[in-house]
């Protein structure tokens, strides 16, 4: 099972949208054979607190304006890793020491990466 061509645009979209607020390292991992419950994880990095909450509201407006609406949204008043459920895409913004510390590419290196630029 692979991720479906709807979700592959919604991480593009969402990816887009996070580098429009300068978010480092995007990178969307194909989750839909060992997870079941999302098909993609995107995961992006900032560098401070007021960036990581700029790069959530980009991705959550853009997405909005896609007609997705969040089921799910954590972790915006801590800012340290702000957790997006979108259904079939998850999107992580991380803050670099976070991303570092979790390291959730290794947790599912597994997972084939999606091209999303």
């Amino acid at each position: 099972m692979t991720a479906s061509a709807e979700t592959v645009t919604l991480a593009k979209l969402a990816a887009k949208a996070a580098v429009e607020k300068l978010a480092d390292n995007p990178v969307a991992l194909d989750v839909s054979e060992p997870f079941g419950l999302a098909e993609i994880f995107l995961l992006v990095s900032g560098d401070n607190e007021r960036q990581i909450v700029a790069i959530a509201e980009q991705v959550e407006e853009s997405m909005r304006e896609a007609g997705h609406k969040a089921r799910v949204l954590e972790g915006k008043q801590t800012a340290r890793w702000v957790l997006m459920d979108f259904g079939d895409l998850v999107v992580h913004v991380m803050h670099e020491q976070e991303r570092e510390f979790y390291s959730l590419e290794r947790l599912w290196k597994d997972c084939p990466v999606v091209t999303i630029s």
